[in-house]
C-alpha cells in the first residue's frame, strides 16, 4: 500500500480538493442534489475554504486523496476519493481533528448517509439533533453528531 501523508492543504492544493469532494459527493449521495456546479464548488474550494478554514488533506502517490476542513469546534468537511476507502486515512482524519479540537467536536451529516453514521459511531460521536434539512444548503434532511471527551 502506499505511504499517505496528512499536511495543510495550501492553494495549489484546491483543485484537486475540490475534485476529492466532488467524486466523493457523487459515490456517497447519488440522491443528493448539489446546489452549486462543479465550477461554484472549484471556486468555493479555492476562495473560501482553504484561504478561510483549517483544511487539511491526504497525498498519496502525489495526488490528493483526502480532504478534512475544520472551522473551530466544527468538522465541517471530510471526503474521501472512493477508490481510497477503507484504508484507515478517515481514521487518520478523525484523530487529527481530535488532536485539534480535544474540547469536543460536532458535525453534520445527511440522514440518507448511513455509511457515516457508522463511522463517526465508531469514532464516540453520538447523535445530538435531527432536522429536516431546512437549514442546509441541498434542502435534505440531516443528523447533527458531536464528540466530547
Amino acid at each position: 500500500m502506499s505511504s499517505v501523508v496528512i499536511r495543510r492543504a495550501t492553494a495549489s492544493d484546491a483543485a484537486a480538493s475540490a475534485d476529492v469532494y466532488l467524486r466523493s459527493f457523487a459515490a456517497a449521495l447519488p440522491t443528493v442534489v448539489r446546489p452549486r456546479s462543479d465550477d461554484e464548488v472549484h471556486a468555493y474550494i479555492r476562495d473560501v475554504v482553504v484561504p478561510s478554514h483549517e483544511t487539511w488533506v491526504a497525498v498519496a502517490e502525489e495526488q490528493v486523496v483526502g480532504l478534512m476542513v475544520l472551522d473551530g469546534d466544527l468538522l465541517s468537511q471530510l471526503y474521501l476519493d472512493p477508490g481510497w476507502r477503507g484504508r484507515g486515512i478517515g481514521d487518520r482524519f478523525v484523530t487529527l481533528a481530535k488532536e485539534r479540537g480535544p474540547q469536543g467536536l460536532s458535525l453534520w451529516t445527511f440522514q440518507v448517509n448511513k455509511p457515516a453514521h457508522r463511522f463517526y459511531e465508531r469514532h464516540g460521536f453520538v447523535e445530538a439533533e435531527r432536522t429536516d434539512g431546512s437549514g442546509n444548503e441541498e434542502r435534505e434532511p440531516d443528523v447533527r453528531y458531536v464528540w466530547r471527551p
